[in-house]
């Protein structure tokens, strides 16, 4: 038994970002070709783009603003004129802001997480999931987080676009999969990535101190859980809302 994507299309919306070029390698590594999204680092994403090809995957690049249905729509077209239909769709792209409460927090900012946490990922399935209909196969992969479960002081409008995002994902879930589609979330803890490991150690016994695993997870292990998803060994899991993150947060029955 093996991950096997060979033959399979892949898109990665945020893939420039910290955790989105690990999932396109990750994906890559697992025979995917790529379609690599991003909104303002066109040199990363080349970067990207050479390092996936360099193994012998097919990739393209789209450029664009997720919060737009024109985008997604956009993005479907010149997907398929080089790549052909996409098979895993992995909605990652998040807009970042300064956290602060709720009281002082911008209502702009609540705009922008409901748009990039909810809205992205309307506008995704409204251009991907068709063709997935039609094939009756697909899976459509959303990354969450750790805080749509922990409602910590200063995390108001970030738990709120991705509680809205979980909503989201589980009536998906339900409306497409007599169709063989999987609809799934990856909701990782505070991960270690590029940038963590070419700085100076943070602050973080505390946080560490609360994981029964008693560390930070990997980027590398939030991207195994996603490719685990997106192959045929996940074929039975659908609605689902994964933490990976040490155990620092567990969902109940």
């Amino acid at each position: 038994m093996k991950l096997d994507l060979t033959g399979k299309t892949a898109l990665v919306t945020g893939a420039t970002g910290q955790l989105g070029r690990v999932i396109a390698r990750t994906l890559a590594d697992c025979g995917a070709n790529l379609a690599l999204h991003y909104i303002n680092n066109e040199t990363k994403a080349r970067e990207l783009q050479g390092e996936i090809e360099a193994i012998g995957r097919k990739t393209v690049i789209v450029q664009g603003d997720v919060t737009k249905q024109e985008t997604a729509f956009q993005m479907r077209d010149e997907i398929h004129s080089s790549l052909g239909a996409v098979d895993i769709v992995v909605a990652n792209a998040v807009i970042q802001y300064a956290w602060t409460t709720v009281l002082e927090q911008s209502p702009d900012d609540y705009i922008s997480q409901f748009e990039s946490c909810v809205m992205q990922s309307v506008f995704l399935a409204k251009a991907f999931i068709p063709a997935m209909k039609e094939a009756r196969s697909g899976r459509f992969i959303g990354i969450n987080t750790e805080c749509a479960m922990q409602n910590f002081a200063t995390q108001s409008a970030y738990t709120a676009g991705k509680r809205g995002m979980d909503g989201l994902y589980r009536v998906l879930a339900k409306e497409v999969g007599e169709y063989q589609i999987t609809v799934n979330q990856v909701a990782p803890g505070w991960t270690i990535s590029e940038r963590d490991r070419n700085s100076e150690p943070g602050h973080d016994e505390g946080y560490i101190q609360t994981v029964p695993l008693k560390r930070r997870g990997e980027d590398q292990e939030i991207a195994n859980a996603v490719a685990f998803l997106a192959s045929d060994l996940s074929s039975f899991i659908t609605g689902a809302y994964i933490p990976v993150s040490g155990g620092n947060v567990m969902p109940a029955i």
